[in-house]
């Protein structure tokens, strides 16, 4: 893989000594880079030595003198630089093994990468975490990480997981508490396997490890209509009393939270914010919607815009109920129309209900034959820094069809971008 650079920063060091797209970083005063947390060690030096690979196959030697905290300012293809760890485990649950072919080839990748975690938030089972990863953390310090947990009862685990090495959960997680490394934990529960009693047990395991669990998100099992090709036919979706009674289980413990989906399925009010703490889970759905209608109700509205104007916010069935709340007193705005269309999974089932997993086609279904002057799509139904939705179609390819005009609403947790451009009607 190697230290490709993607980008620099405008103004940067970077872009003052030329490096370019596709660039590679070879080393720093001598070190080869594992990874960004080498990366960011290396850099913080009032002076270095950088050696680069050129794109045309040169290799040149920078000797830069900078504040100590001062960045490169450049930007990684990859956080890794070597080879990404890969997910050993075959879970019941997987949502990679429930997709169908031909989405982006990125979409079947199964990493299980402490680095990744640490710096990106994303999830490791701690199965293939080896004695020279644990001696680096321990070392370097690192930290917090996002832990799938599911269960610590080892049996369980190991049935959930497929794999031999999941029974460890709890040991590692001792480990992390005696290191003093915190992190988050998530449980993705899976009813008739780490529900009820099973769910019970692991809050109590958690519960003994005290500060160290930063915040536990538990979120319902995702079950897409191709599950039964990878035999997760045995799979139930959570319904109304397993949300109710997981609700009330996890309401027991501290920091324990339960992801937007449950109270929606068990036709409950989302909490005040004061129930998600410090919101550490949002990106596992976990008071995502408490925080985006929030801050909705701090926005400045105007009273009245120039002249007539449809609005159509195309969102996800998860998210309707807030976008009903948040229309209604949109429209009390003179001039303007505001209508609230989900965008209904077609095409992996209906009950897949979040704005992540919305595709170019559903969203095409839902909003063609729509009268409107906008449509309002949130930025995660695209892939990041860029217009690709999930099935490989691009944003633009979507406004040829449909011949609407789109709003993409960056930041997912707020909708002051939106009412910005409210007032400027």
């Amino acid at each position: 893989m190697g230290a490709i650079v993607n980008s620099v920063v405008e103004n940067s060091i970077a872009e003052e000594l030329e490096i370019q797209k596709g660039d590679e970083i070879l080393s720093i005063d001598g070190a080869v880079m594992q990874d960004m947390i080498d990366y960011n060690f290396y850099v913080k030096s009032e002076l270095i030595t950088v050696e680069i690979k050129k794109t045309n196959g040169e290799i040149e030697e920078y000797e830069i003198e900078k504040d100590f905290d001062e960045d490169l300012g450049i930007i990684f293809e990859s956080a890794i630089f070597d080879k990404i760890k890969p997910c050993h485990n075959h879970c019941i649950f997987c949502f990679v093994d429930q997709q169908p072919k031909g989405l982006r080839n990125t979409l079947y990748v199964k990493d299980d990468d402490y680095r990744l975690s640490y710096l990106q938030g994303t999830y490791i089972t701690m199965t293939n975490l080896k004695d020279e990863d644990k001696k680096r953390i321990k070392r370097m310090q690192l930290g917090p990480f996002y832990i799938s947990v599911h269960t610590t009862n080892p049996e369980l685990r190991i049935k959930m997981l497929r794999n031999p090495n999941a029974g460890k959960a709890l040991e590692n997680l001792q480990w992390f508490r005696k290191n003093k490394i915190p992190f988050h934990a998530q449980i993705v529960l899976c009813p008739g396997y780490n529900d009820g009693a099973e769910l019970e047990r692991t809050l109590s395991d958690l519960a003994k490890l005290k500060r160290t669990v930063l915040s536990v998100a538990i979120v319902p099992v995702g079950i897409t209509q191709y599950r039964g090709e990878n035999n997760l036919n045995n799979l139930k979706r959570v319904d109304k009393k397993c949300a109710r009674e997981t609700i009330e289980i996890s309401s027991k413990y501290k920091r324990v939270c339960c992801s937007d989906e449950f109270f929606i399925l068990a036709d409950m009010p989302i909490p005040p914010a004061k129930y998600y703490g410090d919101f550490g889970q949002l990106d596992d759905g976990v008071g995502s919607l408490r925080l985006t209608l929030d801050d909705f109700h701090k926005q400045k509205l105007p009273k009245s815009i120039s002249k007539p104007y449809k609005m159509i916010f195309a969102c996800s069935y998860a998210a309707k109920n807030m976008f009903f709340e948040i229309a209604e007193k949109l429209n009390r705005i003179k001039n303007l129309t505001v209508e609230i269309h989900p965008v209904q999974s077609k095409y992996w089932g209906e009950e897949i209900t979040v704005a992540g997993l919305i595709t170019s086609q559903d969203l095409i279904d839902t909003v063609k034959d729509l009268s409107c002057d906008i449509v309002v799509i949130p930025s995660i139904m695209l892939r990041p820094y860029s217009e690709d939705f999930l099935d490989g179609r691009t944003l633009s390819e979507v406004k040829k069809e449909t011949k609407k005009e789109f709003f993409v609403q960056k930041n997912i947790y707020s909708l002051k971008e939106v009412v910005e451009f409210i007032h400027t009607l």
